[in-house]
């Protein structure tokens, strides 16, 4: 069993702190096979990561957190950008072309951009896997809902620490029962839905923090300086 965060933000999130050096070296410390930065509509420093990720023993996952109309969705796999922005539908499709899995992030958590309240249940179960277990969410009800969905429809659960600065990285994550240490096996497990999820929530006060630094950042990066 590979333990494998699939939620992470960087400093090119506009709601992120740390550079990818301060994720991968987290990573390595807490123990964890692999990795994937998954940025908001950014994918840059993700790539980087992953070419970067074996010097930390780790295996790095290319990703990317696309903005869709709907709400939030993880892409996994992709090595190019998936554009902001389009229908749900079409935004499952655009990550499949490039290769990649799509994974749903905290669905039925309106306040954070999840995908729930503005797609079908059919629709929702068409994606590749369900985060059921999001670390920032400040109760767990949003968390159960997601994996009662995902048992109804019989669709793979995942993970994710959701982690803004470095040190939240591995708060939670997904154990994946891969074949070989390397991309293309995890995410084909996950698909197959050989996973189980482990993880702690993180403390409120962390994700206060977390949250106003995000809004910081984003009002600083709004300035013309």
């Amino acid at each position: 069993m590979l333990s494998v965060e699939l939620h992470s933000h960087s400093e090119l999130s506009y709601d992120g702190r740390d550079p990818i050096e301060l994720l991968l070296e987290q990573a390595e410390a807490v123990g964890l096979d692999a990795l994937a930065i998954t940025d908001h509509d950014e994918i840059d420093a993700s790539l980087e990561a992953a070419a970067k990720a074996q010097k930390y023993g780790l295996v790095g996952i290319p990703g990317m957190e696309v903005s869709s109309a709907a709400g939030h969705i993880l892409a996994l796999g992709v090595e190019e950008l998936i554009p902001a922005g389009k229908s749900f539908d079409e935004t499952l499709d655009r990550i499949h072309e490039a290769e990649g899995i799509a994974v749903v992030p905290h669905p039925f958590q309106k306040s954070r951009h999840g995908v729930a309240p503005h797609v079908t249940r059919e629709q929702l179960a068409e994606a590749d896997a369900i985060e059921v277990y999001n670390s920032r969410l400040f109760t767990g009800r949003s968390n159960r809902q997601a994996e009662q969905f995902a048992r109804e429809y019989d669709l793979p659960m995942t993970a994710g620490s959701d982690a803004h600065i470095a040190e939240m990285v591995g708060q939670a994550v997904t154990e994946v029962d891969a074949y070989h240490q390397s991309v293309d096996s995890i995410l084909d497990a996950i698909v197959e839905g050989r996973t189980s999820v482990v993880g702690k929530r993180t403390p409120w006060f962390i994700s206060i923090q977390q949250f106003s630094g995000g809004v910081k950042r984003r009002v600083a990066s709004m300035l013309p300086w």
